[in-house]
């Protein structure tokens, strides 16, 4: 049967995603204004209600189809109409795609997460994901896959695959978008999170900072997630990973400590949520993550390549919760630490 074009529609009222007011986006500024050391006290207090403080998921990203897309945000690599030396590749075969699956499972990964740089997936395409999504899952890991917009009947297609979260990130704050993507409007973004809500998949969605965005955009971008009804299962942050030939190559970047702030601060509006450090780490060192998780992170992207960029090695993450007393999550810890959640 040929494909069919898709046809997208606005998502049904009942499942897009509501913004209410239970906070304000000055209310989060006055968060970020807090001082350091009270908002990490207050972000760890919020934490400790909910998880255990020396517990991180690791999620590994495997990139099934890499480049080419159509889209022009102005932070990605794989934009077919920017030259950053990222080739356009076909979908990975699935024996491919289950081999890094369970190297992910073995090395300790939780969740395989898998994107694709489409703007949207085909019918042709989604069948592929499907499978995918049924054979992952079928190693014991938790599945989350990130494909762009979906139209009506494609998150319930992926829902009855058995996925368990659906990555799509709102960015930045609806005034700065304009200034990163022109391609598609917020509210498509926002359409698609309520179909993932409304076919009963998870919600993975956050933003990136760096992108040149001020403090009250940052705000703005955390009321936008804080307010949805509910808010997001897992939320990444995302640090700017500046690659040459896009056009935030050059953009001053992000004040690390600053950076941390948005981590607390995305704990305390969302207390329950999986809080992500994502792209960027390699840059931090050691420190910076290590305060990050101080202020409420508790997942991070494991492996040494997450889509087209850099990680940081899976012995140096290994090392890094061996200095700080940090197990993943699944595995034996110390009774003392154990938190009811």
């Amino acid at each position: 049967m040929s494909a069919q074009p898709l046809v997208f529609q606005p998502a049904p009222a009942a499942v897009t995603p509501v913004v209410a007011d239970k906070w304000p986006v000055d209310a989060i500024v006055a968060l970020f204004e807090l001082p350091f050391t009270e908002l990490l006290y207050r972000a760890q207090q919020v934490h400790r209600e909910h998880f255990n403080p020396s517990e991180v998921e690791l999620a590994t990203l495997l990139s099934i189809k890499t480049g080419g897309c159509s889209e022009d945000c102005g932070y990605c690599p794989q934009a077919a109409r920017y030259d950053t030396g990222v080739v356009a590749e076909k979908i990975l075969p699935l024996d491919t795609v289950l081999q890094a699956a369970r190297e992910a499972k073995a090395q300790g990964a939780n969740r395989f997460c898998m994107g694709a740089a489409w703007r949207e997936p085909k019918d042709r395409d989604l069948v592929k994901v499907e499978e995918m999504v049924r054979e992952v899952k079928a190693l014991g890991l938790e599945t989350c896959v990130t494909l762009g917009m979906l139209g009506q009947g494609q998150a319930e297609r992926l829902r009855a695959a058995g996925l368990d979260y659906y990555n799509h990130n709102l960015d930045t704050a609806p005034e700065f978008y304009g200034d990163v993507i022109s391609t598609r409007e917020y509210q498509d973004r926002l359409d698609t999170l309520g179909r993932v809500r409304g076919a009963g998949i998870k919600v993975c969605s956050g933003g990136i900072v760096g992108m040149g965005e001020s403090r009250l955009q940052r705000a703005g971008l955390i009321a936008q997630l804080a307010n949805m009804d509910p808010y997001p299962e897992s939320v990444p942050v995302n640090n700017l990973v500046q690659v040459e030939g896009t056009p935030l190559y050059g953009t001053d970047p992000i004040d690390p400590l600053e950076f941390v702030r948005t981590v607390a601060v995305a704990r305390i509006t969302m207390p329950k949520a999986r809080v992500r450090l994502s792209a960027g780490r390699r840059q931090m060192g050691e420190a910076v993550q290590a305060l990050c998780f101080v202020a409420g992170a508790n997942s991070i992207f494991y492996g040494e390549k997450l889509l087209t960029t850099g990680n940081p090695e899976i012995d140096a993450d290994r090392a890094l919760l061996d200095k700080l007393g940090m197990r993943a999550r699944g595995t034996a810890v110390d009774a003392r630490c154990e938190i009811d959640s």
